[in-house]
């Protein structure tokens, strides 16, 4: 069975998948409007697969899982480019909403 990786083994094998080209990482703002098409385009499986708008024949069915690892590589590419640890970012927000949202829903009764 194969080791799962931790987020930032897979930002490291982004980064040096990238810098394997000349060109490197795009530059902020290019990469921002990557992530927004990437969000579009899970967007539009989401809406097939659940919603009432359909695709039609001449368009792609792509999974899931595809659309969600597009979004993700260009989201990793994007901090990887401005220096952000995303297993940081990610318990810096996780504690955020633990602080704050400590009482906002209906906690599940913990079986023993």
């Amino acid at each position: 069975m194969e080791k799962p990786r931790s987020m930032q083994d897979l930002q490291q094998e982004v980064d040096k998948y990238i810098n394997g080209f000349e060109e490197g990482y795009f530059p902020p703002l290019e990469l921002l409007a990557r992530l927004t098409e990437e969000l579009g385009e899970l967007s539009r499986e989401v809406q097939h697969v659940y919603g009432m708008k359909k695709k039609k024949s001449s368009e792609a069915i792509r999974s899931l899982e595809e659309e969600t690892g597009d979004l993700l590589f260009v989201l990793v590419c994007f901090a990887n480019s401005q220096g952000i640890r995303l297993d940081d970012a990610l318990d810096t927000v996780l504690q955020k909403f633990k602080d704050r949202d400590a009482d906002r829903w209906t906690k599940k009764e913990e079986t023993t």
